[in-house]
């Protein structure tokens, strides 16, 4: 697996409260708890892919628009992309932030600063 990838996402993670890296059975995960927010892994096919949480709206986005994204086949919330050079760390960044903060306790997750949502249409 390839170490700037292990970094892009170590650096997004790490700092999040009570947030850890550990060996996974296959690829790195970082947990808040007993809990995955990301899985980052290589497969035999030799793509490199990320699995996180996604809110249900998120997943269902995922199933329907193709590469690089994939809705992965375990869990009712698991969404995922495979990363490459031409990955937009930007969004793995907001992709990470949300899953740490659906899988951590309400007060650590109050902790984190999200990036602003866009205002709604016909808002300001």
């Amino acid at each position: 697996m390839p170490v700037w990838m292990v970094e892009q996402v170590r650096k997004i993670v790490d700092p999040l409260p009570r947030a850890y890296e550990e060996s996974a059975w296959v690829g790195v995960r970082w947990r808040i708890g007993s809990a995955t927010v990301a899985h980052l892994f290589g497969g035999e096919d030799g793509l490199i892919r990320i699995t996180l949480r996604g809110e249900p709206d998120e997943v269902a986005a995922f199933e329907h628009l193709g590469g690089p994204y994939f809705r992965a086949g375990w869990g009712d919330n698991v969404i995922g992309m495979v990363l490459d050079d031409g990955t937009d760390w930007s969004e793995v960044g907001e992709l990470l932030l949300d899953s740490y903060c659906l899988q951590a306790p309400e007060g650590l997750a109050a902790q984190v600063q999200r990036p602003d949502a866009a205002p709604e249409p016909g808002q300001a």
